[in-house]
């Protein structure tokens, strides 16, 4: 997915920049208001979820979502701040901030939060690759048209690798976002790609083993 990181704190901006990267997300970091608001000010500025801080040289960080919210009512917008106060939030809310995050804040509940604002927002998307399509409000996979039923655990697997299609996906990744951190051993998430890989019999998809990486879903 790619983020918007809006953070005047070189140090912290670089720590989150670089964690949320390693979460697969291509990030890009603005440290002023002023360039956070032109950069929004457009319908198509091609971000999945806005990181913003309140406190920003330029403007602030509630006229930037302010001026965003003007045009785009859809995409997440997670507040960051050292403002803890009551009123704060609830004026970042009433703007159309999706959540809330006060300094100082632990990497782990930042990554989670994170995940959960993605989720929603593709709960109303439609993902595609090639002749598989995946309506994720329906819950409903389509391949060259028809219905792809699978089983739940096999939805869940196939849903992730089609979120990251094109690159590499691991087990350790797989276990966390597909099978929601059962207890799942290698074994287990070997047995399920198979069945997958099966079921995905296409000559323009592929769901590639890459040695020492992962699994890797792509049109060919």
């Amino acid at each position: 997915m790619r983020l918007l990181l809006v953070e005047d704190d070189p140090l912290l901006a670089e720590t989150l920049g670089d964690a949320l990267s390693l979460e697969g997300h291509r990030v890009e970091r603005l440290n002023d208001g002023n360039a956070a608001r032109t950069r929004l000010d457009t319908a198509d500025h091609g971000q999945d979820l806005i990181l913003l801080d309140l406190n920003l040289p330029g403007c602030g960080g509630l006229e930037v979502l302010a001026t965003m919210r003007r045009h785009d009512g859809d995409t997440p917008v997670l507040i960051l701040t050292a403002r803890g106060a009551v009123e704060d939030r609830v004026r970042g809310l009433d703007l159309g901030a999706d959540d809330y995050l006060a300094k100082p804040f632990a990497l782990d509940e930042l990554e989670a939060r994170v995940r959960a604002l993605l989720r929603r927002r593709e709960r109303g998307q439609v993902l595609q690759l090639g002749p598989l399509h995946f309506d994720a409000l329906a819950q409903r996979f389509t391949l060259a048209g028809q219905t792809l039923a699978l089983p739940p655990r096999e939805q869940r697997l196939l849903a992730c690798l089609l979120r990251h299609a094109g690159e590499p996906v691991d087990k350790a990744r797989l276990a966390e976002e597909a099978f929601q951190g059962e207890a799942m051993g290698d074994n287990a998430i070997e047995v399920y790609v198979h069945r997958l890989r099966k079921r995905l019999s296409h000559e323009e998809i592929a769901l590639r083993t890459v040695r020492g990486l992962g699994y890797l879903l792509e049109a060919r």
